[in-house]
This record gives structure tokens, sequence and C-alpha cells, in this order.
């Protein structure tokens, strides 16, 4: 595949999106995910275990933020970073926070499997 022509698979991330959003999901289709509760860890296991599956190195910090790193071609050149958060606000939207972070992981994905 040419690289002018990734895409990123809409149908793989509306799935993530829809996993992770059951864990803490609301009756009216939104979350309920607060910091430090057992739905927030359940969300943070299973995002690491995404992470791992990408084939990325898990690095969790001292204040619980969660790191997927993979390393590229040319250690010599600035990172890229992206990040948001798996937690909630209380009665949170939808997509409080994890469309930014499955995004990039569907991003991490796409690369893997298109070996870029």
């Amino acid at each position: 595949m040419e690289k002018t022509s990734l895409r990123v698979n809409g149908q793989r991330l509306r799935d993530t999106v829809e996993e992770l959003a059951r864990i803490g999901g609301t009756a009216g289709g939104g979350m309920h995910r607060l910091a430090l509760t057992d739905e927030d860890r359940q969300a943070r296991n299973l995002f690491k275990k995404w992470l791992r599956e990408t084939d990325l190195e898990v690095i969790v910090d001292e204040m619980g933020n969660i790191f997927g790193k993979r390393p590229g071609k040319n250690i010599t050149l600035p990172p890229v970073l992206t990040g948001s958060h798996l937690d909630t606000q209380p009665r949170g939207g939808r997509f409080d926070g994890i469309l930014g972070v499955t995004g990039a992981l569907e991003v991490l994905r796409t690369l893997q499997e298109n070996r870029v």
C-alpha cells in the first residue's frame, strides 16, 4: 500500500469507541466513569491491553498517566505526541475524552498493520 493512500479503519474505530463506552455507560447513551473508580480502572486496563496488542511499549507514570511508545526509524527527530483522557465528567457525553484516545490508537494500529 502506498503511504499516501493510508486510511484509518472507521469501523474498527467505532467498535473500539463502543467497547470502551460500555464501561460506565449510562442509560441515556453517555458515560459516568470518574477517575479512580472501578470503571476507570477497567477502562485503563483495557486501553493498556490494546496498546500492547499494537506492539507499543506501555509506560505508566507516577500519576497514573498511560503512554504508548512507538519508536520511529530516526530517534534524533522530535516525537509526535497526542493525548486525551479515559475518565469522564459526571454523566459525561458518549465521546468525553475517549474519542481523542481511541483516535490516536486507531492511527497507531493503521501504521502498524501497514508496516509504516
